[in-house]
């Protein structure tokens, strides 16, 4: 815009990229100037009225969309495909945030850079961690990083059990009428059809899982992504490739070798793979283990209209393709 001053500012800030330091410095820095920018703009209506709401993830998106309907302006800041344990967000992506009347986020960890970023920016919006206070299953060892940052904490993956996505519907549909009364009878009614959707899917889940023998109810991953559904519907957790809840820990060559014994003595049939991680070091184990590498959905949702083009899509898919591999 002619006389603005911020598209001066952002080129300026854009040119420190090519300075050799981690993607959130540079972020931090755009932070100071964002204010200046979007002064008087957070909170003016988004087009037709709507509220302006970012979502971290595809599955968190898909869960808000399905409670907020029409009446939302709504942003995915992971695009498709993207693992939320490494994703690096851009200059617009704290825009964005910086702009919005809510934001949605998964919680208990799995954002990391969320909390890096919005601590640095002022004005920032109320961000909704919809899994806090959830009861998570919890890491016995910290998780080294590949970039040597150890990790503590409970399992993020909370989303492959529908019943606490159930209490993610309700969460925002509170969440959303604090924000906008007006409406607040309509965000709770579509949490309650999509609970009653959810509840369904669950029940189906359990009819699906009942096909496997017992035994072979053995769950190998290529990191700690799925024991909240092994809990839910009785699968035992033999390991992971990554023994950790992120993609970033790295296995020693020790952790490896315990998995492959675990997989040989205890007869393990599958390994699964998210479809957002390289699958080279999964491929190599069940290659040394005679096991079959099956591709699954976990930190991302498929394009829309694919296979997993929501989030009960998502769980269907996932439940049919370790219902195959397994029984």
């Amino acid at each position: 815009m002619p006389g603005h001053p911020c598209p001066t500012i952002l080129d300026k800030i854009r040119s420190t990229a090519r300075i050799a330091r981690p993607a959130w410095y540079t972020l931090v820095i755009l932070a100071l100037f964002l204010p200046a920018c979007t002064a008087g703009s957070r909170g003016a209506a988004s087009p037709a009225g709507k509220l302006k709401i970012v979502a971290t993830t595809t599955i968190v998106g898909d869960v808000v969309r399905s409670v907020g309907g029409e009446n939302l302006d709504l942003n995915v800041l992971l695009p498709v495909g993207s693992d939320p344990h490494s994703f690096e967000p851009v200059p617009q992506d704290l825009a964005r945030l910086t702009d919005a009347d809510l934001v949605f986020a998964n919680g208990a960890g799995l954002e990391e850079f969320l909390s890096r970023i919005l601590k640095n920016t002022s004005g920032s919006a109320r961000v909704i961690n919809l899994s806090d206070g959830f009861e998570l299953i919890e890491s016995g060892e910290p998780e080294q990083h590949t970039q040597g940052e150890a990790h503590t904490g409970g399992d993020p993956h909370v989303w492959t059990d529908p019943r606490l996505v159930s209490r993610w519907a309700e969460r925002t549909a509170q969440a959303l009428g604090e924000l906008d009364p007006a409406n607040a009878a309509t965000y709770q009614a579509n949490a309650a059809a999509y609970q009653q959707q959810l509840s369904e899917l669950d029940s189906w889940i359990e009819a699906q899982v009942a096909q496997i023998p017992a035994g072979n109810r053995k769950l190998v991953t290529d990191h700690e992504t799925f024991n909240y559904f092994a809990d839910r519907y009785g699968f035992q957790p033999v390991g992971a490739v990554i023994p950790g809840f992120s993609t970033l820990a790295e296995p020693s060559a020790q952790e490896l070798a315990a998995l492959e014994d675990a997989i040989g003595s205890l007869g393990v049939k599958a390994i699964f793979v998210d479809s957002t991680v390289n699958p080279a070091l999964a491929e190599r184990v069940a290659q040394d283990t005679g096991t079959h590498l099956v591709r699954v959905y976990s930190g991302s949702l498929s394009e829309a209209g694919g296979e997993a083009g929501t989030y009960l899509d998502y769980m269907r898919y996932n439940t049919n393709a370790i219902v195959s591999a397994l029984r």
